[in-house]
């Protein structure tokens, strides 16, 4: 598999070795023109100094061709260490001495006159030939015998030719090279190691993170990234912060789910359990004819709740996929609200109930949806008729500071504890008061609103105290 930690190896591996390769090549060409240039110059030392040798030797009256001279040029070519070619003023060779790499016979032979030339000319001269009296080419360097006996003239007597083979040439380079090479070694390895205890650690993290989502996939919701990782401060921290955030905020989800899942399964079982009891009671004849009446009052009552739970779940669905609260158009929110009031008239005046109304005169113009405003303030009055005491009193008012209209809907009855103020609007949270003094409600509306609310970027929020409950939500004002 082309994991991380090889893709990451190999860049970097691939990234030292063109640098390494680069700097090779440049430490290569430039040691060598180093090394060769101090060569060449050391060469036409050499070469000078055993033409100064030869002038002293030969203004003195000593015959090229003597025992004595051969012997001292000898001694000077193994000072220099090179073979040392002595010819006269035509280029005809009269003395050699040392013949590493030269021919036999080379006495006698004769210099090219291009070479001569060049020696007249420059004085000195380095050069790579074998002037075909040596084996192979080889690094040359002449200069001009002059006359430099005991009161000598200075007259040109011949030339001496000093050579050297290549590889004595590069005998300092070599070292130097092997040099580089060891040191360039000894650092790609310790650069290749560091690369590879650098790639693992960074990818350690991630695999130990990708385990961690594999099992969460699995469903070990209660799974997160270690802190140590978390604490890092670079991208892997982010990362390790960021998934446990995301893991909390499913964990969440799903237990909401679960719970949703076993409350929408309490709400069906009770009204289908009370039917189907009922209707089997009336078929087989276990409840007398005189109650059947009574008991499909009760079976149409139960069947009723169910059709709203299923609503209100169709409804809130609805509402998650963002196809209920789609537009903001102008409204009067007055006449929505008065018109909501109106269509619940039957079920105050069943219950008693005065209400306060306190509705501008005039209009209230609003951003929002017209239908989805309209079922927030049914279901918050709906819910304070269902839960105010007989004979009291339900308000209704519309204020406007700012640029916000604010609704608020008042009812009397039993105060909420302060800790179930933040669950009410929860999807399917019931109060006690709500469980034991009325059986209709589903736990629905409450979130309903809230999610309406939420879509339009508006706010809602509830007081109880003293037996006196207060939803109050605002809306933008348009004008």
């Amino acid at each position: 598999m082309n994991t991380l930690f090889k893709r990451h190896f190999a860049l970097t591996a691939g990234m030292i070795l063109f640098s390494f390769a680069l700097l090779a090549a440049a430490f290569m060409a430039l040691s060598y023109q180093f090394t060769v240039r101090g060569q060449k110059e050391a060469l036409d030392e050499k070469s000078a100094y055993v033409a100064q040798f030869a002038g002293r030797m030969l203004g003195m009256g000593m015959e090229a061709d003597s025992q004595d001279f051969t012997s001292a040029l000898d001694e000077a070519a193994s000072l220099i260490g090179a073979d040392v070619l002595l010819t006269d003023v035509d280029g005809t060779v009269t003395a050699e001495s040392g013949k590493n790499g030269l021919s036999e016979g080379c006495i006698g032979c004769q210099v090219p006159a291009s070479v001569l030339a060049q020696l007249d000319e420059k004085g000195s001269h380095v050069m790579h030939a074998d002037l075909g009296m040596f084996s192979d080419n080889r690094f040359l360097s002449g200069a001009q015998i002059r006359d430099l006996g005991r009161g000598g003239s200075g007259d040109k007597l011949g030339y001496v030719i000093v050579s050297v083979s290549p590889a004595a040439m590069m005998e300092l380079w070599r070292p130097l090279t092997h040099l580089f090479i060891l040191t360039a070694l000894v650092v790609l390895c310790i650069a290749f190691l560091s690369s590879s205890v650098t790639a693992r650690q960074q990818v350690k993290p991630l695999q130990e993170m990708t385990d961690v989502v594999h099992r969460f996939g699995m469903g070990e919701y209660d799974l997160r990234v270690d802190q140590r990782l978390c604490s890092r401060s670079d991208e892997m921290g982010e990362l390790g912060t960021a998934f446990n955030a995301m893991a909390d905020s499913i964990a969440l989800a799903e237990r909401k789910r679960s719970e949703f899942v076993a409350n929408i399964s309490h709400e069906l079982k009770t009204p289908m359990t009370t039917i189907a009891g009922f209707a089997d009671g009336i078929l087989d004849g276990t409840i007398p004819p005189e109650k059947e009446r009574e008991y499909l009052k009760t079976i149409s009552d139960e069947t009723r709740r169910l059709s709203r739970l299923v609503r209100r779940m169709l409804d809130m669905s609805r509402l998650q996929k963002h196809d209920v609260v789609i537009s903001q158009t102008e409204f009067d929110m007055v006449e929505v609200a008065a018109q909501t009031l109106i269509s619940l008239e039957g079920r105050i005046n069943a219950k008693g109930l005065d209400v306060d109304a306190r509705l501008p005169d005039g209009p209230v113009y609003v951003w929002g949806d017209p239908d989805a405003i309209t079922q927030v303030t049914y279901n918050l009055l709906e819910n304070a008729i269902k839960f105010s005491h007989p004979h009291t009193v339900i308000g209704l008012s519309i204020t406007t500071r700012g640029n916000k209209a604010y609704i608020a809907i008042r009812d009397t009855g039993e105060t909420i504890p302060e800790e179930e103020l933040p669950l009410i609007f929860d999807r399917l949270h019931k109060s006690d008061r709500s469980r034991s003094l009325d059986k209709e409600g589903v736990g629905l509306g409450l979130y309903l609103v809230k999610t309406i609310l939420n879509d339009l970027k508006e706010t809602i929020t509830v007081t109880s105290k003293d037996d006196v409950t207060e939803f109050t939500f605002t809306l933008t004002l348009a004008r």
